[in-house]
């Protein structure tokens, strides 16, 4: 989910993954744990004073944030603001977010920190990297490019229209909601194209390829049938509670709605896209043929590893990890006895009937299920702190199922929406299991579901913090979770332990891919070439993937980043601490941790190693 995995402008996860708007994204889509056993200080009156200065800045940080993009408080369960959906890109808005962000720097700038607990510098810490890196942001004209095929907020909007997601739609109030939030979203439709016109004429385009994947998807909201519009679903499922008079209201209103401003704006969009923007669309494939790419690269870098790491760095880290990898594939690829080269044995693993054994989407649904109780006995040896939250897997919805990737939607705070692994399955006659085990562990248990619902359960920490999201935390720890299979009874089938090293191998070739397409000059079908020689996931599901990458560069390389931090620091925990090392702890001190910059967490668990080696 990751949070993978995929996510859109306002979007929450694994989602996600989890957008274009990246400030948005930031303030929506995170989620981190404070330090809850760190020594508690007694604080003079003087500091107590302090403190609780810091802990109303914080207060007004997330409430104002929420403000700012309220679907922020309705994915996180507060209804306050279900209504409203401000235009991210009117100058008034771009505005108001630049002068939210240098606000509450100077604030903090100003803030005498002295008698601080190590918790509360760490929280400063995160609250500064939060304002540094969306200022960072908008030297880079990302408004010009509000759609693509995986990231943007006409996904996430039609999720919600569903009436499966966050948005609620239990009583006439959440109906009339909605029909006002859908006011906004029909005047951010009309930016995008204003945006995009603009875009063309200073060279802020999107790929063809991607463009070509956007208009079936417009397409969708421009159907005249309303019985076959995803935005009139909430109306075929109205409460039975309704008076009738309230659902001929509520019937007429939302045809009325759909008939002159949604299906409109999707036709005008679907038209532009289609023609005057196609022709504009670029045939490269990396972010640096943009007049701004080379520093944006840079930027997004740093923004989803949190780390100062340099595009060629990272691209030789990836070309060390897939040879590495490579060889332990060699190793299962021998016990299991399949007579041929790693590349023919990728292409037997892609089209093995004995790993396509469904006939119906529920058999895979059952299958992950039984994924989950398999690993029940051994979580318990593995972890200390477990979350409340309940837990689902459900199939990805229909109208984006095609195009999307498995992914995880947090639960809300409140605990009245679970927390939902999402899988697609388009043909469950073709549905390949061999990295069902690594998947599950990855998006739901213990992966993302963990380590978001640990963090919104936690009473320690300031309410920004739970809405926080670091893609190099985030997706290191989903994919950390992957390594842990053996160790939670999993992975007995050497082609399930293939799985998960064909997870890996898909983790580490985006760091090759990545940084080759943003920074080295490669095509879109070099980047597809170099996937398919060295991982078994499918050409179907490789484009899309190279695709995704295209639209958002930088993102794919968190995985891995975050990934080998966390090893690191386990590997550092267990040679120093040796007989005093519990694995339980060291998980509880990662997770209560949360969604902090690598250097933060790094720093965190050497205090923790220093403390135990003391007792």
């Amino acid at each position: 989910m990751c949070f993978k995995e995929s996510l859109s402008l306002y979007f929450t996860l694994k989602h996600i993954q989890k957008m274009k708007n990246l400030l948005s994204f930031l303030l929506v889509l995170c989620f981190v744990f404070s330090c809850k056993d760190e020594a508690k200080t007694t604080v003079t009156d003087t500091s107590t004073t302090k403190n609780e200065a810091f802990m109303t800045l914080l207060d007004d940080y997330y409430e104002e944030g929420l403000k700012l993009n309220p679907l922020s408080a309705t994915f996180a369960g507060d209804n306050r603001y279900n209504d409203q959906l401000p235009n991210t890109l009117s100058d008034e808005h771009i505005a108001n977010t630049k002068a939210y962000f240098n606000k509450f720097k100077g604030l903090l700038n100003d803030l005498d920190d002295s008698n601080f607990t190590e918790n509360e510098k760490m929280t400063k810490a995160i609250l500064e990297w939060e304002c540094d890196i969306n200022l960072e942001g908008f030297n880079y004209r990302q408004d010009l490019r509000p759609i693509d095929q995986m990231w943007s907020p006409h996904l996430m909007i039609g999720q919600l229209a569903s009436g499966a997601s966050a948005q609620p739609f239990n009583t006439v109030e959440d109906y009339n909601n909605w029909l006002k939030r859908l006011d906004g979203y029909t005047e951010w439709l009309h930016s995008a194209k204003s945006k995009m016109q603009e875009g063309i004429k200073s060279g802020h385009v999107l790929p063809k390829s991607l463009i070509l994947k956007v208009i079936p998807q417009l397409r969708d909201g421009a159907i005249e049938d309303l019985d076959k519009h995803l935005f009139y679903t909430p109306i075929k499922n109205m409460p039975d509670t309704f008076s009738d008079e309230d659902k001929r209201t509520l019937t007429q209103a939302y045809a009325i709605k759909l008939k002159s401003k949604i299906i409109p704006a999707y036709r005008d969009l679907d038209n532009f896209m289609s023609t005057e923007y196609m022709k504009a669309g670029r045939a490269s494939s990396g972010i640096d043929a943009l007049p701004d790419g080379k520093a944006y690269y840079n930027y997004m870098i740093k923004l989803f590893t949190t780390t100062n790491m340099t595009a060629d760095k990272i691209h030789q880290l990836g070309l060390s990890e897939v040879a590495r990898i490579r060889s332990e594939m060699e190793k299962v690829k021998e016990q299991v006895g399949f007579k041929g080269d790693l590349k023919a044995f990728f292409d037997d693993v892609r089209t093995n009937k004995k790993l396509m054994p469904y006939k119906e989407p529920q058999e895979v649904i059952d299958n992950f299920n039984s994924i989950h109780e398999r690993m029940k006995p051994q979580i318990e040896k593995l972890f200390g702190n477990k979350p409340k939250t309940a837990f689902e897997v459900r199939r990805t919805e229909a109208f984006r199922e095609k195009s999307a990737s498995a992914e995880y939607n947090p639960g809300s705070k409140d605990g009245t929406r679970p927390g939902i692994f999402y899988t697609p399955i388009p043909d469950a006659t073709t549905y390949n299991t061999h990295q069902d085990e690594s998947l599950f562990l990855h998006e739901a248990i213990p992966g993302h579901h963990y380590q978001v619902s640990l963090t919104q359960e936690s009473d320690e920490l300031p309410e920004f913090r739970k809405t926080l999201w670091y893609s190099g935390y985030g997706e290191g720890w989903a994919l950390y979770s992957e390594s842990l299979g053996k160790e939670l009874g999993l992975y007995t089938d050497p082609y399930q332990y293939f799985g998960t090293l064909a997870a890996e191998m898909h983790r580490a070739v985006r760091l090759v891919v990545d940084t080759g397409m943003h920074s080295k000059g490669w095509t879109r079908e070099q980047a597809i070439d170099y996937s398919l020689d060295n991982e078994s996931e499918s050409e179907a599901g490789i484009i899309s993937e190279i695709e995704r990458y295209m639209a958002m560069p930088g993102q794919a390389l968190s995985y891995k980043i975050g990934q080998l931090k966390i090893r690191e620091l386990r590997t550092k925990a267990e040679k120093t601490l040796g007989d005093k090392f519990d694995i339980r702890e060291f998980h509880d001190q990662v997770l209560e941790t949360g969604c902090v910059p690598l250097a933060l967490l790094e720093n965190k668990i050497d205090t923790w190693i220093l403390r135990t080696q003391g007792e």
